[in-house]
């Protein structure tokens, strides 16, 4: 009997990724709320958003690591838990310096989660489903960040926004409890696994990867993952997530500053990005799948949609500097970010093609790590330009850094690819 267990380990993936985003996002919709409380400035705000990258980025390397070493299962299980533990703790912060320590705290908790989900989905799902599986687990963070905005803004608006770090922190934990008790690191340790499944998902390990030379020593870690492309994949990852962050925290006190928008319909309308940043995941890995099966090349399917929706992306943020109303921004930042999550499966699949599969979890987490630095540079450095009193120049650098993220990945990733030439999955 061929079970499909692996589309349960699926599921929780994407819900893990949707409880992420829906804690992470969950303090943009909250922060005109904070800051009529603590009365914060722009540059204290921009600092707060940035610190969560503090840990966040260093723990996505460590993260990796540890899934290498002690299995994703276990690292899955702590993070989840570290994170919403400290996020119902932000709700007893008072001031800027609290706020800023539970937020470099709770980054550190979500840090190993995405490079973990890539170690997942490298030993659970075969080659051939690898990019579709990364699509559906990923589109997981825009659907959270969806559905935050009205969970919070409600939450915000009938009692206060203490409670809604509370209430999202219980989801989390009961998330960690439920993976504990059903996951295992590969199909073949799990007695829900039939062998039929677990031949299907291991069986072409050993036929896509070359072997190395008889006698050649194992690479070690770090010469495996400072390859040059996985380097160029980290620069643009860098300029993709720049882009993520400025969204992310400052696209809603945009709107409330500069277009007179309410508060509650700040909260709804900001669902729309999100939306189509859902769907732009999931269908960028069906897309990069279905090329690569019509062409049989693996790095040019994973290229090519990276390059031409990143660029849109770009093009359409930095044309909202020049917008004046409400809707037509959201109408833009609706199509860069679609566009933007197309192109997103693509970084992890570039990663899973060119790290040997002991060491795609620390590749991920180099990637990952060095690319989150903008999560610290992003959010600060755009506090600072709206103090002095332009949101328009942080959307055009915004939109800059997009088509040089895109730019690097069409020049300099030429050798990712550890499969091509060796089985054609057409």
């Amino acid at each position: 009997m061929n079970t499909q267990f692996r589309r349960v380990i699926l599921v929780m993936l994407t819900l893990a990724m949707i409880i992420n985003y829906l804690d992470r996002s969950a303090l943009a919709y909250a922060m005109p709320f904070i800051t009529q409380d603590f009365h914060l400035t722009p540059e204290e705000k921009g600092i707060i958003f940035g610190s969560f990258s503090i840990g966040y980025a260093l723990f996505n390397f460590i993260g990796g690591v540890l899934a290498d070493k002690f299995g994703p299962k276990r690292v899955f299980t702590w993070s989840m838990s570290i994170w919403s533990i400290i996020c119902g703790l932000t709700a007893g912060c008072f001031n800027f310096w609290t706020m800023f320590i539970a937020r470099a705290f709770f980054g550190a908790g979500e840090g190993p989660i995405s490079t973990t989900a890539n170690k997942v989905v490298n030993n659970w799902f075969p080659l051939n489903e690898r990019a579709r599986a990364v699509g559906i687990n990923q589109a997981g963070g825009p659907l959270g960040g969806a559905i935050s905005g009205p969970i919070v803004g409600f939450l915000c608006i009938t009692f206060n926004w203490r409670i809604s770090f509370i209430i999202i922190a219980f989801i989390g934990i009961t998330w960690a409890i439920i993976w504990a008790l059903i996951a295992t690191d590969r199909p073949r340790d799990n007695k829900r696994v039939s062998a039929d499944e677990a031949q299907l998902i291991e069986g072409d390990e050993d036929v896509l990867i070359p072997d190395a030379e008889p006698g050649a020593p194992a690479p070690s870690m770090w010469s495996a993952i400072l390859q040059p492309s996985i380097l160029a994949t980290a620069l643009s990852l860098f300029c993709f997530n720049y882009v993520l962050f400025f969204f992310m925290n400052w696209f809603p006190t945009f709107l409330v500053d500069t277009t007179g928008i309410s508060l509650k319909d700040m909260s709804l309308v900001g669902v729309l990005p999100w939306v189509a940043g859902t769907l732009g995941y999931v269908s960028g890995g069906f897309i990069i799948d279905f090329i690569y099966r019509k062409t049989g090349k693996q790095l040019f399917s994973r290229k090519v949609v990276l390059v031409t929706c990143f660029g849109i992306c770009s093009v359409c943020v930095g044309l909202i500097s020049q917008t004046q109303t409400a809707m037509g921004a959201v109408a833009l930042m609706t199509v860069a970010f679609g566009f933007m999550q197309i192109a997103a499966p693509a970084y992890w699949t570039l990663i899973q093609d060119a790290a040997p599969k002991e060491y795609v979890g620390s590749a991920g987490g180099l990637m990952h790590g060095l690319a989150n630095i903008s999560g610290i540079v992003a959010p600060t450095v755009t506090g600072f330009i709206v103090g002095s009193g332009s949101y328009a120049a942080a959307f055009i650098l915004a939109g800059c850094l997009g088509v040089l993220g895109a730019t690097v990945v069409a020049l300099f990733v030429k050798k990712a690819a550890r499969h091509d030439g060796h089985k054609s999955l057409a």
